[in-house]
């Protein structure tokens, strides 16, 4: 199998996840004998319903985890994988045209495939209660849009830090690219991050001011894995990097403004 979507689920009903798979399930001029999806339940007692999964021409596979938190929800999906390569995406995102799947294993089969691929993905935002949409391009801070080859990650023991529960993509992805030391970008957008009328970090005008130390913890805890990994350059330039965000950071308006 070449790819599999890999997917954490906790209080996401059918519905939600319908949407993502439905998706997938439109996507053209791919062989689903080659795809499948590895689903995994975070310790929630919100169960999919299995026959759910009669409705797509690709193999999904369902796992009760024990709760461990997303970062790792996507390490047992990880361990439960088998194809040559992986995706993780979120229960309520959804691939953004039908021609996603075929962009990606195009990627693959060029010139022996990659350790890492980065792509443009696409935000749905909300202004004055209508929809608009944003390109993010080559952005570490999200999971959207990166494919990794399974071998690559276990071979390199890169994992998701699991006492990281916000802030925990960049890890990941910094890490990813940088042991990989060559990224495969792609500037056509196969993935769409959806509008959530509940989601925190894009209603609540102040998450990076409350969420700040969780960026540090993750910023430190990717220098420590540096230097445990005998990476000292990259160890000094991501704590050069902190310091000069930091200060950038610390002068923004918002940091400014008393009442914060």
């Amino acid at each position: 199998m070449k790819l599999q979507v890999l997917i954490p689920q906790y209080k996401e009903t059918d519905e939600v996840v319908s949407t993502l798979l439905d998706s997938l399930k439109i996507q053209q001029n791919v062989d689903f004998n080659e795809f499948g999806v590895v689903i995994c339940n975070d310790g929630s007692d919100v169960f999919l319903n299995e026959s759910l999964f009669d409705n797509y021409p690709f193999k999904i596979e369902y796992y009760k985890e024990p709760h461990r938190g997303v970062s790792g929800t996507r390490n047992a999906c990880l361990d439960h994988s088998t194809a040559d390569y992986v995706m993780f995406c979120d229960a309520d995102d959804m691939f953004v045209s039908a021609c996603g799947l075929y962009i990606i294993f195009q990627e693959i089969d060029r010139e022996g495939g990659f350790k890492t691929l980065s792509s443009l993905f696409v935000e749905e935002a909300r202004f004055e209660g209508k929809p608009f949409y944003v390109n993010h391009e080559n952005d570490a801070t999200f999971v959207h849009g990166k494919v990794h080859n399974r071998q690559f990650l276990i071979d390199n023991n890169i994992r998701w830090n699991e006492k990281l529960t916000i802030h925990e993509d960049s890890f990941f992805n910094v890490l990813t690219q940088t042991v990989a030391g060559e990224i495969k970008y792609s500037n056509n957008a196969f993935y769409l991050w959806r509008w959530r009328d509940d989601s925190v970090c894009r209603h609540d005008p102040k998450y990076i001011l409350k969420t700040y130390n969780n960026m540090l913890d993750s910023n430190t805890a990717l220098v420590e894995e540096f230097l445990k990994r005998n990476m000292a350059d990259s160890a000094k330039y991501h704590a050069t990097n902190m310091i000069y965000e930091a200060y950038f950071t610390l002068n923004k308006q918002e940091w400014v403004d008393q009442e914060n």
